[in-house]
This record gives structure tokens, sequence and C-alpha cells, in this order.
């Protein structure tokens, strides 16, 4: 019996083995391009991270250091420039109960913005890409419900150009809601359809089914109260921008427009919610911020900084009495913890 040896494969042509070779080189690519791609990811989220040290402990006065871009805090009775560093590297910055969200930009030729949730030891626990420019963020009081606002395009509320979108995360449920431009819009007690509608600049009251936010349409800005449970929304009043629910839910401190002057055209009120009285504060110059609550007597906010920097932080009483006071040099983003 003889043996029985394979049959030589049939040599490969010259298109066949072009084609191999693109093959390999394609797989090659892509797993280098997902090898890149994750260690990039990896690489910012270190970057951006916090020192193991820093966490939300209060009370404290909590702000983004402009001249480092990372996240710091001060005593609340603390001086200009008695910081502590080391916080993550964000744009807007905001905290609350156990939770924080930190809104980092990736600049580029379509810039995006990573939303990144974290815990009380302001580990990353979840991120989040959207489209855009980062402008606003808020988290409610008991840390469940956060909140952001990009710019789509446009850079300034100065202009009638900009456009913008606004999230809502639901960190109990894991429900996100992409953007709120859906949500049913009643204004003078009928329904309002336009498909120049904008919100930004949410607030939430404690029980976490409440909020308040900017809408703007045809031209004009309005506070609305927003309803989670029911998801709707209805007009309180004209004029008002970036709400701000004072801690025991019973006045909202916002920007107001006084003036066509697009170089000074806001200034800070404080509105009232049982009365819808405003009362405007005792900060004069323009404020293009969504102000922070200290305590339920005293606002703060930032303004463009002296000496070339980017901006510093001011306290005002929110009773209409007093004067401004330098609280952070070189700050943003304020908000007090614990």
């Amino acid at each position: 019996m003889s043996a029985r040896f394979p049959r030589p494969a049939t040599p490969l042509g010259p298109r066949a083995r072009i084609a191999v070779v693109v093959a390999a080189v394609l797989l090659l690519a892509g797993g280098s391009l997902g090898y890149v791609l994750h260690a990039q990811h990896r690489s910012e989220g270190q970057r951006g991270a916090a020192d193991a040290s820093f966490t939300l402990t209060g009370p404290a006065l909590y702000f983004r250091d402009t001249a480092t871009g990372r996240v710091a805090h001060q005593p609340l009775a603390g001086t200009p420039g008695t910081r502590t560093g080391g916080g993550p590297s964000c744009d807007r910055f905001y905290a609350s109960g156990d939770s924080a969200l930190c809104l980092r930009a990736k600049p580029g030729v379509l810039p995006k913005t990573y939303a990144v949730v974290l815990d009380r030891r302001l580990r990353e626990t979840r991120r989040i890409t959207v489209p855009g420019v980062p402008t606003r963020a808020r988290v409610s009081a008991s840390g469940r419900m956060l909140s952001w606002t990009v710019f789509a395009t446009g850079d300034s509320y100065a202009t009638t150009s900009f456009s913008t979108r606004t999230a809502i995360l639901d960190l109990r449920t894991g429900y996100l809601i992409k953007s709120i431009e859906d949500i049913p819009l009643t204004i003078d007690g009928a329904r309002y359809h336009a498909p120049d509608v904008n919100y930004w600049g949410v607030t939430f009251a404690r029980d976490d089914n409440r909020f308040y936010a900017t809408v703007s349409t045809k031209g004009r800005t309005y506070l609305v109260e927003g309803n989670m449970r029911d998801w709707s929304a209805k007009v309180l009043r004209q004029n008002a921008e970036c709400p701000s629910l004072s801690p025991d839910n019973t006045r909202i401190a916002f920007k107001k427009k006084v003036s066509d002057d697009p170089a000074a055209p806001w200034r800070l009120y404080v509105l009232d919610l049982r009365s819808m009285r405003e009362t405007p504060l005792a900060e004069t110059r323009s404020v293009d911020d969504q102000a922070a609550w200290l305590n339920d007597g005293t606002v703060a906010y930032a303004l463009p900084g002296a000496a070339g920097r980017a901006s510093d932080i001011w306290t005002v009483p929110a009773d209409g009495t007093g004067s401004p006071r330098l609280a952070v040099v070189g700050g943003s983003s304020p908000v007090v913890v614990g």
C-alpha cells in the first residue's frame, strides 16, 4: 500500500497575494488604532484626575483655579489666595451631596465636551461625550440629578447666533435626557411650539423633581419651571437668564438684561418665588455667569479678572444690601460643599 502525501497547495495569484497583504495591514492597523485610542482615553483620564488626597470635604468653597485649570478649595472664611489644589481638570465644575460634575472641553475642528460624573472621592464613575463647548453645570442638593449645557454654535450669550443643548442625567435610574428641548412648554397658559427654542442653566429643587431653567425663543428669554415627573415646563416670567435656586428653595438669583450694550448687558437680581418681586443686587457690573448660593443670604459669581486673569470670584448679599467682596483671585465655578 503506497503512502499518500497531501497535494501541494495551489500557488496564490498576484491579486490574491495583494489581497492577503492588504487584509493583514488593515488588521494590524485596526489593532494599533484601537490600542492608541484606548491609551489616549486612559491618558486623558489620568491627566484630568484628582489627586488621591483631594476629595469632597467641607464646609469649604470649591472652585476652578483658572491658572491651572484644576479644581481647588479654600475655607469659607478664608482670604483670597489661601487655597488647596489637586482637584480634577475641568472647564466647568459643580458638586453637591455625594456627586460632582466636571465638564471638560475637547478642542478640535468639531469641539466636544466630556461630561464626567465623579463620586465623593472625585473618582470618575461615568463619562458622556457631547458635541459643543461647555458652559453650565449643576447638581441637585441630593447629588442625584445632574445637568449640563453646551454651546452647539457660537460662543457667547450676548449674541443672537448661538445654539445650546441642555441635558439632564438621573444618577439613581441612569436615565439620560440628551436634550430637554422637546419638553412640552406652556406660555401664558397655551402650548408653545417653535423651531428656535433653546434651554440652558438648569437649577434643581430639593425634591429632585422640580427644576428651573432659561428658555429663549423669538429673541426673548424666559424663566421656566419644569417638572420631571410630569415632563412639562411653564413660563414664570420674562427676561431672566441662568437661574440659581436658593438653598431654602424660596428665591432665584438670575441675570437680567438691562442694556443693549454688548459689553455690559446684564445685572444680577434675586426673585422671590412667592411674591414674584425682584431685587437688584449691589453688584452693578455686568455678570455673565450662573450665580451660586454660598448660603441663604449670599451669592457668588465670576467676573473677568484683573492683571490678565481669566476671572475672579466675587460674593454679594442676596437682599440688595452691602457691596461686592472679592472671594477668590483667579477662580470660576464656585460651589459650597458641606
